[in-house]
């Protein structure tokens, strides 16, 4: 009979499961061999740890754990290999801290004894080189909290605080390093504290003293013309509908910049679009709502007037080295709770000149919506041409296709507003962009979001560019082993449009601009419908615009029959 106490692997999957983490998204190295082996033990002696994902790629699964993450409110754990693993999860890192998503991400480290003097010593080539001196360095500007477990007699205790960091608003990453050695050393399970999330629960944000909420109020009641901003309000699928609310009842525009989520039903006639610019002069009362860019100043005039209140998870941006945006008001904490009261206090307050006031301005307001609307209809007329489709178009054809469940992941880059104008989301959470500038992030987490719902239609629309980036043979093989299937649509531009236009905006009548030469062109005539064929994919390429709703009818059938498909789309040239 085995007597051995168990090892800090066996720990270590027990905290995972007491703390509540269903999934562990792996791309897997030497440095796991303990866990592999207890996971083994595991399945001999029937017991259940996280289900584990297999990525090829880190990205694959830094991203997956986000969507599952996004879709659940539940950060899962993501274990990659030694410093190289860590590397190749940087750019979703990046991504996630950006956006606020708890994540844990574990990385091996590399042996640390040489001469078989301690299980899990170094015994390859690779051991002595993958140990550099600052491995969490990599991460370090993503990430919440890093640390190394030292002892498997802290496993419980290491893993606890780390959920709690991610977990605790604003949210965020975690990152630990598992040393071999420490991961296959073995101790008594009486002198292993247990995870109790009851002692140690992650803090939430929370609403505001009424004194704060009634300041806010009394400003709302004497605006002419007031401005709401925002981003990551939708982060909670809830709060769209409460800011419809409160924008219809006191009369308030609401623009979104750079949206991650819904924020605002589309079809609200308080929905002013997607750049405040051309509003910010004439306010008089604003509010920034889960905003960390606003607009940009360069190109929009500000009114020195304007009294600004900031309603934020994160209100110093404190991870932003410089952040100057006029806040003559800041109240961090949750904005559904803070909305909900300010709502209940405008009720309560309300004159009936104020309501008459507010009625006029949204009479007003849907008007202007009603225009908008027209014309991003007119937008979506003109089909385009063979080879060189327009954009709207198709994305109004995709949108006829599409459920109101459905979810958009949006990543377009600069075809984010054919997107976001011809596929008019109107249920909370069913729109995603990503905070973060590293590009790749739609793939990964269309699959995470599968997984948390499989019932739902997830589709991923993307730039040729950053599919390049989006290592779309890891996802696609994910899709596969896992039935996973979701759409991908590629707007494919034949380059980095991004690229071009930012050269443009800096030098208008430069030398680049004078020869066409902006290095933005990728490999002309590549066929990605193939790439996701050679993983079981359905694939088809679209150049005729004629085509677009067969085409797109096509795809969504065969993800309805389980598999998952790619439909590159040849729009207009850069």
């Amino acid at each position: 009979m085995n007597t051995q106490s168990p090892t800090a692997s066996h720990y270590f999957l027990e905290a995972l499961m007491e703390l509540g983490v269903e999934y562990l998204f792996c791309n897997l190295g030497t440095d796991h061999a303990p866990i592999i082996e207890e996971m083994a033990r595991w399945k001999k002696a029937g017991l259940r740890h996280p289900e584990v994902i297999l990525c090829p790629h880190e990205n694959t699964a830094v991203h997956m754990a986000a969507g599952y993450a996004v879709a659940t409110g539940q950060g899962q754990a993501v274990l990659v290999h030694v410093d190289s693993g860590t590397a190749n999860s940087a750019m979703g890192l990046h991504n996630l801290f950006r956006t606020r998503i708890p994540v844990l991400l574990m990385a091996g480290r590399a042996p640390f004894s040489t001469y078989g003097e301690l299980p899990g010593c170094r015994d390859t080539y690779v051991h002595f080189i993958q140990e550099p001196f600052d491995q969490a360095g990599v991460v370090r500007p993503y990430v919440k909290w890093e640390y190394t477990l030292q002892s498997p007699a802290v496993v419980k205790e290491v893993l606890a605080r780390a959920h709690t960091v991610m977990q605790s608003d604003p949210m965020g990453p975690s990152y630990l390093m598992l040393p071999r050695e420490i991961l296959a050393a073995t101790h008594d399970a009486d002198q292993v504290r247990p995870v109790d999330l009851k002692r140690n629960p992650p803090s939430k944000a929370g609403g505001a003293d009424a004194e704060t909420i009634r300041q806010i109020a009394q400003r709302l009641l004497t605006a002419e013309n007031p401005l709401l901003v925002t981003a990551y309000a939708g982060r909670n699928p809830e709060t769209p509908g409460l800011i419809d609310e409160l924008a219809q009842f006191a009369g308030i525009r609401v623009c979104e910049f750079n949206p991650v989520y819904l924020n605002i039903r589309r079809d609200s006639p308080c929905f002013a679009g997607y750049q405040p610019d051309p509003y910010v002069k004439d306010v008089d009362v604003g509010l920034l709502v889960d905003v960390d860019v606003p607009w940009i100043p360069k190109y929009t005039q500000e009114n020195p007037d304007t009294w600004w209140a900031q309603l934020d998870v994160d209100t110093s941006k404190r991870d932003i080295p410089m952040w100057s945006f006029p806040t003559q008001l800041r109240v961090e904490g949750d904005s559904f709770k803070l909305l909900s009261q300010l709502l209940e206090e405008l009720r309560r307050t309300a004159t009936p000149e104020f309501l008459e006031r507010a009625k006029r301005r949204l009479a007003g307001l849907a008007e202007q919506h009603a225009q908008q609307a027209a014309a991003d209809k007119e937008l979506a007329a003109d089909p385009g041409a063979e080879g060189q489709i327009n954009p709207h178009y198709l994305c109004a054809v995709l949108g006829k296709l599409l459920d109101a469940d459905d979810i958009v992941l949006n990543e377009a880059v600069r075809n984010v507003l054919p997107v976001f104008k011809q596929i008019p989301r109107t249920k909370g959470g069913t729109l995603m962009g990503m905070s973060g500038g590293g590009l790749s992030y739609s793939g990964g987490t269309a699959l995470g979001m599968k997984l948390a719902r499989p019932d739902r239609n997830i589709v991923q629309i993307i730039g040729d560019g950053t599919f390049y980036f989006s290592n779309p043979s890891s996802v696609y093989a994910v899709a596969r082993q896992f039935d996973l299937p979701i759409l991908t649509v590629v707007l494919d531009n034949s380059g980095w449009s991004a690229v071009k236009q930012a050269t443009l905006r800096m030098y208008p009548d430069g030398e680049a601009n004078q020869q066409d030469q902006f290095s933005a062109i990728l490999a002309p005539d590549t066929d990605m419908a193939k790439l996701a064929e050679s993983a079981g994919a359905y694939g088809e390429v679209l150049a005729d615009p004629a085509d677009a709703e067969a085409a797109i009818q096509r795809c969504l059938a065969a993800v309805k029959g389980g598999q998952a498909a790619i439909l590159q789309v040849r729009v207009s040239k850069l």
